[in-house]
């Protein structure tokens, strides 16, 4: 499919955090472009999930985040999905993946008889990411690579304008980090997606990311993932990587 980028974008404009006295964040301004993967980099206190709480409407921020439809012209709504770092599971815990897409989706108690037109729905949303099979299974048995696939699951249904992604691959093994970017190329290429990934790993955001935005607590540097990786202000945050 012939990448659509520019029919529509999510502007990040002018976030800044105060706690305190204390600026975590300053004067954000951010685009990102439908059918991209915008990669977001920094050193540890850089501010960068303290950004994706501020998009979030987690914690209070000066400045907003809209959702421009270019089409139109028309700026609407915004849609987000979410697939956070890490959730508390116990080991073993009973609750399928089933009883849990449901409770996102529905407004019907899961302690009661499966919905056949339900099971159905969020098995071939399931399918989409390899994980139609997993439906049946207790999240606690899942491995990690499985959990992150029924995670974005979720976090696609209904499709976002903006899926926000924090180290979504920590934990996972090479097979699933493999399995997870195969996920990510298509919800680009067939959803005309938009996505934030704050992540760690300099070199998956150099061979996945279409743009990379370095954060130091405002933004120092974005770009091409080759522009920003030669920069001085790259240099000067990882000169120990390097």
């Amino acid at each position: 499919m012939e990448k659509a980028c520019g029919l529509h974008c999510t502007k990040i404009n002018n976030i800044s955090v105060k706690i305190g006295n204390e600026e975590i964040l300053k004067n954000i301004n951010i685009h990102i472009h439908c059918g991209e993967l915008t990669v977001i980099i920094g050193k540890n206190g850089a501010g960068k999930t303290t950004l994706l709480k501020a998009i979030l409407g987690e914690i209070e921020h000066t400045g907003n985040i809209v959702f421009m439809d270019q089409k139109d012209n028309i700026t609407k709504k915004i849609k987000i999905g979410y697939v956070p770092q890490s959730i508390n599971i116990e080991k073993h815990m009973p609750t399928t993946v089933y009883d849990m897409f449901a409770s996102c989706i529905t407004h019907i108690p899961v302690f009661l008889k499966k919905d056949k037109k339900i099971y159905n729905e969020i098995k071939e949303h399931l399918k989409i990411f390899g994980a139609d099979m997993l439906i049946d299974k207790s999240i606690g048995d899942l491995s990690g690579g499985e959990l992150q696939r029924v995670l974005i699951a979720i976090a696609t249904k209904p499709v976002p304008n903006l899926l926000i992604l924090d180290e979504p691959v920590s934990g996972i093994d090479r097979n699933g980090i493999k399995n997870f970017y195969n996920i990510i190329n298509k919800l680009k290429s067939e959803y005309d997606m938009s996505i934030i990934l704050v992540s760690h790993d300099l070199e998956l955001t150099k061979k996945y990311a279409d743009k990379v935005i370095l954060l130091d607590k405002e933004v120092i540097k974005e770009g091409k993932t080759e522009d920003v990786f030669k920069s001085l202000e790259f240099k000067n945050r990882f000169e120990e990587l390097l």
